[in-house]
């Protein structure tokens, strides 16, 4: 050991001066005139309003163990960080802000207003670049981002330029999910659906006379019937087949309404009929579309009804449903209501308002060229999604895009770079170019996913030609979530082949060679984790208590691609159990004199187990990495570590250390110890790093060599040490079946091993010593061996309370009887048998089978007794 380590690995004493270290040191910043081979990762940019929550904990783990064994590998590496403006959480935030001196945005007015936004994104950023260094990443700081950056300001202009050159951005008025309270259009991400009891109102429309031409609707907005301008059945629905072309007055209105054939209509769900509002509901409006049928638009952007001609204008939509359905019922044409009524509805994720579908003027994105663009780079493998399972999600999502609406009604984001002139002109103007005096430019902001769909090379300086771009692009992984595969992978990949498709010398042909979608984070029961379930936790209350490398090991641990994983207390506590078994024994093994060196000519059948066992462990772990199964790398990691290091391999080196080979287990132990901690580095960089220093007096792990496979094999050695396990596992076991307490002591007799006296291992680690004159053998077992059988006689007189180990006997025979009896009685049940599930007899038939064997062995075990 080259310096003293702490009593204990308390790593609120250590983490914060270890980071700083690495930090000062430049260990994490790139260098694009390396001739290392890159490799690079762009960190999904976090909301700059917020505090990173468990998910974004999960997916760093992940990452930064990507990043740290690639450069540890001799990759010269780039972990490029960075935040995003959120323009729509942002605004809101400040807007919330103002409005407690009494102030609105447009007090302000705009310029001075985002002056406001810009403080606040000062304040707010640095705290979570804070708790990105508590948890360890091991990110580029020198080359951190932000989306609203003068260099990525630029990108996103460039690109929307050239899309819209190229006819693939457009305005027009379609149906967006709006947001009354915030007053914009806002994504489908930004909806959460949740069940709540409304109310089923079934319509008449036409005649009260039930002779005469009518149809019965239904609906859960009555108000919505403001702006009906069809009603739709079935082509082929033989009730309605004469009205199909006619017109029926509208009940408040009074405009003439058609009657439509359309295939979109269930002729067998309700009457069959369905009211058509297109500029309120998608489906609808699909259908107003293929009908060429009117699309007024009955609310202002606060929700209110417009421009309908009745009583109701000015109204608040949900004031009146209530109204519009109480003039209906009063002239007779409400035939039926159904209250409560439970279904879907969107809310705003930001205020917890009901979206409104509504038509409004936007600015789109035509996707059809750049979505087959982005699923034809999976298809022929530019770039591979793992797991594979999730192919099929990712192509029924780009297979099937509708056309991207970009543009919110907010003053915080990337302003639309188009013009308009005082003749009606309309023109786009990219980075360096200026729009004639008197022009005003779009007052709309960008969908925050335009600037982040960016994010993978305009973070390296695109449109430029950047040593960056050329050093790094394509990205070698995008890590994130299987539910933003569409809102933000699709984006990247659409963006990132249009650039490609688009430039001659571009930067590469994708985003980036493989995408590693990881499952959503759930509460040790099973549930997902929310803030309205209250079941979410703060990944830095984690690190306060059980230390960063723990809170590492326990999402990496359970990072399947793919797979959903739960944490919740047990798996933490877990992980810092580990941590501290790693400490202790690596300290340990120092104390004892382990050191790194060049392993000896002669070799113990157990130094050669370890090394082989090693081995196998590097190509375990190598083989999960590649396959971005961080899971199984963990697991291999933690039961090699455990069950074979710190239970066997220590436990045979304490006995080593007596005997002529002590130098040479030293040597073999510090050169496990040496590659195991480097192994276990991607996921416990804090505690691995004083470790290694101590062991090896080398300046930091961080750079170290990433440890290879080099062609050892244990030979005979591994069955040798695996009969010696499954042997003290035997005796282990037999000492507690005759009462004796870990620590004590027995005279034993073993014969079939060859030798006259108990080989030292096996009397350390079984807690025996040979037999004397005076041995009596009170109880024996035979253990079958790849060589043989091995019989084991003890003598326990004096080490055990017959009486007291009689009556404990018998008390566990009575149960056993009495399980068996149970269980017996029920598999001879005729009645039983032929109503009990399949399953439900199996498992009777295995605790039978479990309740014999206990009998069977207690019985052994007091007929035993002398």
């Amino acid at each position: 050991m080259t310096r003293e380590l702490p009593k204990a690995w308390i790593p609120a004493d250590r983490e914060n001066e270890i980071y700083e270290r690495w930090v000062k040191a430049g260990y994490f910043t790139a260098d694009v005139t390396s001739d290392k081979p890159p490799f690079s990762i762009v960190l999904p940019p976090p909301n700059v309003t917020g505090s990173l929550h468990m998910g974004h904990a999960l997916e760093h783990a992940v990452m930064d163990a990507l990043v740290r064994r690639k450069r540890m590998q001799g990759f010269e590496t780039l972990w490029l960080p960075g935040t995003d403006h959120a323009g729509i959480a942002t605004q809101t935030l400040v807007e919330k802000q103002i409005a407690i001196d009494g102030k609105s945005k447009e007090d302000f007015g705009r310029e001075l207003f985002i002056d406001k936004v810009w403080d606040f994104k000062r304040e707010s950023e640095g705290s979570i670049k804070g708790q990105m260094a508590r948890l360890g990443d091991s990110v580029d700081w020198t080359r951190d981002r932000f989306t609203m950056d003068e260099g990525l300001s630029q990108a996103v202009q460039t690109i929307f330029k050239r899309l819209y050159d190229a006819g693939l951005i457009y305005r027009a008025e379609r149906l967006v999910n709006w947001s009354p309270v915030l007053q914009t259009a806002i994504s489908d991400i930004e909806v959460k659906y949740a069940d709540v009891e409304g109310e089923l109102v079934s319509l008449r429309y036409g005649s009260l006379n039930d002779n005469e031409p009518h149809v019965i609707v239904a609906t859960t907005r009555v108000e919505t019937m403001l702006g009906d301008t069809a009603v739709a059945v079935h082509p082929e629905d033989a009730r309605y087949a004469a009205l199909i072309g006619t017109t029926l007055e509208h009940p408040i209105t009074g405009r003439q309404i058609p009657i439509v054939a359309d295939d979109y209509v269930d002729p067998k769900f309700g009457t069959g009929a369905v009211k058509i509002t297109p500029a309120h509901d998608p489906n609808d409006f699909e259908l107003g579309l293929r009908h060429n049928l009117p699309m007024p638009n009955i609310m202002d952007t606060k929700g209110r009804i417009v421009d309908t001609g009745t009583e109701f204008d000015g109204m608040d939509r949900f004031e009146a449903r209530v109204k519009v359905r109480e003039r209906l019922a009063a002239e007779g044409r409400v035939v039926a209501e159904k209250r409560p009524y439970l279904h879907s509805v969107g809310h705003s994720e930001r205020t917890g308002e009901p979206i409104e579908p509504c038509l409004s003027l936007q600015w789109w994105v035509k996707v059809e060229q750049l979505s087959k663009a982005a699923g034809d780079a999976v298809r022929n493998g530019d770039t591979v999604i793992h797991p594979a399972s999730l192919e099929p999600r990712w192509f029924g999502w780009v297979d099937n895009m509708h056309d991207w609406c970009i543009s919110r009604q907010l003053w915080w984001g990337h302003r639309i770079p188009v013009w308009y002139g005082p003749n009606g002109e309309v023109e786009c103007f990219g980075p360096g170019e200026t729009a004639p005096e008197g022009w005003t430019q779009d007052t709309d902001v960008l969908d925050t996913w335009f600037s982040s769909g960016l994010w993978p090379f305009s973070t390296m300086g695109w449109p430029d030609k950047t040593p960056e771009l050329e050093k790094f692009y394509p990205t070698s992984v995008l890590v994130t979530g299987y539910d933003i595969l569409f809102f933000w992978v699709a984006r990247m990949m659409m963006f990132g082949t249009f650039v490609a498709s688009s430039e001659t010398d571009s930067p590469g042909p994708v985003p980036f060679k493989d995408v590693f979608l990881h499952g959503l984070l759930r509460d040790e029961h099973g549930k997902k984790m929310s803030k309205s379930r209250g079941n979410g936790i703060d990944p830095l209350d984690w690190v306060d208590e059980y230390g960063a490398d723990a809170t590492r090991f326990t999402l990496a641990r359970g990072a399947n691609p793919g797979a959903d994983l739960s944490v919740g207390t047990p798996h933490i506590t877990a992980s810092r159990s580990f941590v501290t078994k790693v400490f202790n024994a690596s300290k340990f093994a120092m104390m004892n004199g382990a050191r790194v060196g060049e392993l000896p000519a002669e070799l113990t059948d157990a130094d050669k187990w370890i090394l082989g066992r090693l081995e196998e462990t590097i190509a375990d772990v190598d083989e999960a990495f590649e396959s971005y199964n961080l899971s199984k790398a963990c697991e291999a990691l933690y039961h090699f570590t455990w069950d074979e290091v710190c239970d066997w391999y220590l436990e045979l080196a304490k006995v080593q250390f007596g005997t002529d080979s002590a130098d040479n287990t030293r040597v073999v132990l510090g050169n496990v110890l040496d590659k195991l901690l480097r192994l276990l580095h991607p996921f416990l960089p804090f505690v691995t790093e004083d470790l290694w220093t101590a062991l090896t007096g080398g300046d930091t792990l961080v750079i170290s060599e990433w440890p290879k496979t080099s062609g050892f094999a244990a030979g005979e050695a591994t069955q040798n040490i695996e009969n010696f396990q499954k042997l003290i596992t035997e005796l282990r076991r037999f000492r507690s079946d005759q009462g004796l307490k870990d620590s004590q002591k027995v005279a034993a007799r073993i014969t079939g091993l060859g030798t006259g006296q108990l080989p030292p291992p096996i009397a350390a680690l079984a807690r025996l010593t040979d037999a004397t004159d005076t041995f009596a053998a009170t109880a024996s077992l035979e253990i079958r061996l790849s060589f043989g059988t091995v019989t084991a006689e003890i003598d326990t007189s004096g080490t055990v309370d017959l009486v007291a180990e009689r009556k404990r006997l018998e008390k566990d025979l009575s149960v056993a009887e009495k399980d068996l009896a149970q269980t017996t009685a029920k598999l001879g049940n005729p009645e039983f048998l032929s109503k009990a599930p399949d399953a439900v007899i199996e498992k009777i038939k295995a605790r039978k089978q479990v309740a014999e064997e206990e009998v069977a062995r207690i019985t052994e075990r007091l007929n035993g007794l002398k």
